[in-house]
């Protein structure tokens, strides 16, 4: 049995599609199961158009990727200020024939400024829901932000990661409690970005930090030509860095060099959050810290 209180919508003259939009076509099917001739293994299907989309364990159960959005929205709803609800933009990404999705959605109304000396930007509040309903991931919700200038997204690497098994049973008790700080958690995210925006660095600086963190002289190479780029339009400084960093998560394409393999297997959507979780990753190491406190 679904968990009621996270899958069912409560008595409320404001609905979770009023707020957010309608759940894309392309995700808003129901789950099947069917037996194999291995015993301990189960298909999972697309019970709207009969696809055979993964093997899964005997005893792998989960919700659809409709009830699981509308329960991260309506937990969303309930529990933040209606001014910070006021133009939500949702952006639905999916992996795997649709097996895997994310919901990126953005709050346009949360907001901080960062100024170089050089530029000012505005960077806007997200939260991240990934889903899987063939054993791909378990669900994980993520905070981070969105930049508005350049529409690079960003996850915090202080940010907790609210991660449950993907059942029936699951329940969104602890995302409850992280969406209620993750507000405060942005602005304090944003204080950093500011300091960061005021930290100059020097081009031999970001040269070191990037082979000594991309293992790779090639990527390095190609990560230095995109904060060229960055450092020309918001100056020589620390931000500039972190907006190389998350233009390639963000984009691939030309422009960056990062173009993604097409390797036919439909990943395209989980690589790109992946170089997400690289980015988090990186302004996590010791290299970059050191370039904070060489300010």
């Amino acid at each position: 049995m679904l968990d009621t209180q996270m899958y069912n919508s409560l008595s409320d003259n404001v609905t979770e599609d009023s707020v957010f939009g309608d759940i894309p076509e392309n995700i808003d099917f129901d789950v099947a199961f069917e037996p194999t001739l291995v015993p301990h293994k189960k298909y999972v299907l697309n019970a709207d158009t009969g696809q055979y989309l993964d093997t899964v364990g005997h005893k792998f159960n989960c919700a659809s990727h409709p009830d699981y959005v509308r329960g991260v929205r309506n937990v969303m709803r309930e529990n933040l200020d209606a001014p910070d609800l006021e133009g939500v933009q949702s952006r639905f990404s999916t992996a795997r024939n649709g097996a895997w999705m994310m919901m990126d959605v953005t709050f346009p109304n949360v907001k901080v400024a960062v100024e170089t000396n050089k530029h000012k930007t505005e960077i806007a509040q997200r939260v991240i829901a990934l889903h899987g309903i063939d054993g791909s991931c378990s669900n994980q919700v993520y905070f981070g932000g969105i930049d508005f200038f350049c529409t690079n997204g960003m996850i915090s690497g202080e940010y907790d990661t609210v991660r449950r098994k993907n059942t029936l049973l699951f329940s969104l008790d602890r995302f409850i409690d992280e969406l209620r700080r993750a507000k405060q958690d942005f602005y304090a995210h944003g204080r950093k970005l500011q300091t960061w925006a005021s930290t100059r660095v020097s081009h031999d600086q970001v040269k070191l930090m990037l082979e000594e963190v991309l293992k790779s002289d090639r990527k390095a190479d190609k990560m230095l030509s995109v904060y060229n780029m960055e450092a020309a339009q918001r100056g020589e400084n620390l931000f500039s860095l972190y907006s190389a960093f998350t233009n390639y998560s963000s984009h691939a394409n030309e422009n960056n060099g990062f173009k993604l393999r097409d390797t036919g297997n439909d990943t395209q959507a989980q690589s790109m959050f992946r170089r997400e979780q690289d980015v988090s990753k990186w302004i996590s190491t010791p290299q970059f810290r050191a370039l904070e406190l060489a300010a």
